[in-house]
């Protein structure tokens, strides 16, 4: 099966791109997973498949891409073209230079499968802090940001606690379940919930939108892109309903909807953009610490060794829950555009050329960060990866996502001597979000 997209197979335009479907998409762009990338062409790669991350193939790729061309161009993809920076230093640049390398929306956003359109389709189009430049975007980011704080965040430490011990309770015991759903989704849908200020029988809503997210593109849930979006917008509806009630009522707190309906930046936001950042807490809170909550069981079962030395030692939690976000990299990828002619590792970068900050590959660059290939809980400088990218996009939440993390593995520990991965992983078919979908496990 050949590598490379026909001739014939451009990237479509946005109307046309969503109404194609799902199915007709993958088979314009296909791949041969188990093919060796060694024995392939460089000006063939397109790291940024999909399916190399659903069958868990993408890794040798961007490791000869460190080694042989760190700033590599795909000339033919169905993102259209792009360039791969893949070395830590390289990725810290592009994620520090904001002036250089733009976020917004109409010019591509932040993940390849983004459309350049200066005047979008508000139907389709959902701008969001993440993808504006200065300084709108640090206005409204701001409007959100006491939430995250410090001090507010160690309130939440005994109620994530107890959760976590009760989800941890009522798992069964000797018997084959997915940590995914029973676990992961339970801690990370309760903690959003409590975010937002909404019931907690809300919360499989906020996952179930959270999932068509990361699964547009994906004919298993979509037969098209459009028919995804008809059930975002059932998300706008539940939101703007609970908005409008709080400013009507007078009810506005501490919670992010309350934020956003109080911010000066933030309270007359269009629809689409309600929505779309909406959409951005939801994914930005569900899909990244549930994936590290997963990647963590999964990593531990491939290290047995490190596993052993967990359970000799339970302070390791602490380093360890960093150490499985790094190896996790639960977001593979952040792209943007350049706004001028510039240099990354050598190579030209042209204005408007969009440009993919693989995440996955810098923190697996040994150069700056040794052994980086091996999974290692008690690594001496932990926090030393990029999953939280940096600059003014840094991830608001990944003190919230980390405590997450280290709070259900220091449960666990109480309880169980081990947890055992039983079966295979599946796993999601993005090159945004790296996610797990299944880990079959059991407990004893």
């Amino acid at each position: 099966m050949s590598t490379t997209a026909p001739e014939a197979a451009k990237p479509l335009n946005r109307a046309d791109l969503f109404k194609t479907s799902n199915a007709e998409l993958l088979a314009r762009w296909p791949i041969d997973v188990n093919q060796d990338p060694a024995a392939l062409p460089l000006d063939s790669f397109n790291p940024g498949h999909p399916d190399l991350f659903e069958f868990r193939k993408e890794l040798p790729y961007f490791e000869r891409l460190r080694k042989e061309d760190p700033v590599h161009y795909t000339a033919n993809s169905q993102f259209g073209p792009y360039w791969s920076v893949t070395k830590y230093n390289d990725i810290m640049y592009v994620d520090s230079h904001h002036e250089l390398f733009s976020s917004d929306s109409r010019k591509g956003g932040i993940n390849l499968g983004g459309i350049a359109d200066p005047d979008p389709d508000p139907n389709f189009a959902l701008p969001m802090f993440i993808q504006e430049d200065s300084p709108k975007h640090e206005h409204q980011r701001k409007a959100i940001a006491p939430v995250f704080t410090p001090k507010h965040l160690m309130g939440f430490e005994p109620l994530i606690r107890e959760r976590a011990g009760r989800i941890l309770d009522n798992l069964p015991r000797n018997k084959t379940f997915n940590w995914v759903s029973e676990v992961s989704v339970e801690l990370t849908g309760q903690m959003l919930a409590t975010l937002f200020d909404i019931p907690q029988e809300d919360r499989h809503k906020l996952i179930y939108w959270s999932d068509s997210v990361s699964n547009l593109g994906n004919p298993e849930y979509f037969p098209t892109i459009e028919e995804g979006f008809k059930v975002l917008w059932e998300c706008f509806a539940y939101f703007n309903n609970v908005r409008q009630e709080r400013v009507k009522n007078n009810q506005l707190g501490n919670d992010l909807i309350s934020m956003l309906a109080l911010g000066e930046a933030t309270k007359n936001m269009p629809p689409n953009e309600f929505l779309g950042n909406m959409l951005l807490l939801i994914v930005g809170g569900n899909d990244t610490t549930r994936n590290s909550i997963t990647g963590g069981v999964l990593a531990l079962n491939q290290n047995p060794e490190q596993y052993a030395k967990l359970s000799a030692n339970h302070a390791l939690v602490a380093s360890m829950a960093p150490e499985i976000i790094r190896w996790q990299s639960p977001v593979a990828h952040m792209a943007r555009i350049a706004l001028k002619d510039t240099e990354i590792g050598g190579k030209k970068i042209r204005e408007g050329e969009r440009v993919a900050m693989w995440y996955i590959s810098g923190n697996r660059d040994d150069t700056v960060i040794p052994d980086a290939n091996q999974f290692i809980i008690d690594r001496a400088n932990p926090r030393r990866h990029l999953s939280f990218g940096f600059g003014i996009h840094r991830c608001l939440g990944n003190r919230l996502g980390e405590m997450q993390l280290r709070v259900i593995w220091e449960e666990i520990l109480k309880r169980f001597k081990k947890i055992e991965v039983v079966g295979e992983p599946r796993y999601l078919k993005s090159c945004f979000i790296r996610g797990i979908r299944d880990l079959p496990v059991q407990v004893s």
